[in-house]
């Protein structure tokens, strides 16, 4: 699997979320995801960017285009060092929110992706991996 230059926003205010919305379309645009894929991968990469700063204290979201031999797609790394997720389970339950979102939860955040991993442990922080491909 190859991939493009990564482009790293550090997420530590509202404007900053709204900066990695941006990038986001702006790359999706860039490998031709359709539009509904589009939107499907903003609206997660706004859930995902809002929780790494109300959550997770603030952090990175690494943003790079990959490629898998077959289709172009994009995948994103959202990474925080607060506190961890105590309750994985729980937290990846559909209509699971603790309110201020969109809503979505993680949960909610996955079934917009192709791809999501995460990893979290409590003092240690978060990261989630997520990838859209070009269908």
């Amino acid at each position: 699997m190859t991939g493009g230059g990564a482009e790293r926003i550090t997420v530590s205010s509202d404007q900053d979320v709204v900066r990695v919305r941006q990038l986001v379309r702006t790359v999706a645009v860039a490998v031709k995801l359709s539009l509904v894929d589009q939107t499907k991968l903003v609206t997660a990469a706004s859930e995902l960017a809002r929780n790494t700063l109300v959550y997770g204290g603030g952090g990175t979201v690494e943003v790079t285009r990959v490629e898998n031999g077959r289709r172009a797609g994009i995948r994103i790394v959202f990474a925080d060092q607060g506190p961890g997720i105590a309750d994985l389970d729980l937290a990846l339950t559909d209509g699971y929110t603790t309110g201020g979102g969109l809503g979505l939860g993680l949960s909610g955040a996955r079934r917009l992706v192709d791809e999501f991993d995460i990893d979290t442990a409590v003092g240690r922080g978060t990261t989630i991996s997520v990838t859209k491909w070009c269908r």
